[in-house]
C-alpha cells in the first residue's frame, strides 16, 4: 500500500482503522509503522472528525442586530451629501 491508496482508503472507510476490513487494515498499519506522511494523513482525518463532532459554535444573542445596525449607520455615514430638493436619482 502506498501514502496515495491510504488517503482513498481514509476517504472512503474513515479514520478509525479497527472498522476497516482486515486485508486493508494491516497494510495501513504497516504503512503506519513506517511513513511519516501517512501518519501525517492520518492525524489529520482525526483531527477533522473530531472538529466536526464538536459542539455547534452559536453566535451571541443580538449579534445579527448589531451588525445590520452598524452596516446602516455605515452607509448613512457614507452617503454623499445632497442639497435641497435632490433625489436619488436626480
Amino acid at each position: 500500500m502506498d501514502v496515495t491508496e491510504f488517503e482513498e482508503l481514509i476517504d472512503r472507510l474513515g479514520e478509525d482503522l479497527s472498522r476497516w476490513p482486515e486485508d486493508r487494515r494491516v497494510p495501513a498499519q504497516e504503512l503506519l509503522a513506517r511513513s511519516p506522511a501517512a501518519q501525517a494523513l492520518l492525524e489529520e482525518a482525526r483531527t477533522l472528525r473530531s472538529a466536526l463532532a464538536a459542539p455547534t459554535v452559536r453566535a451571541p444573542a443580538g449579534l445579527a442586530d448589531r451588525i445590520v445596525a452598524a452596516a446602516a449607520k455605515m452607509k448613512d455615514d457614507t452617503a454623499e451629501p445632497r442639497t435641497e430638493g435632490e433625489t436619488a436619482g436626480s
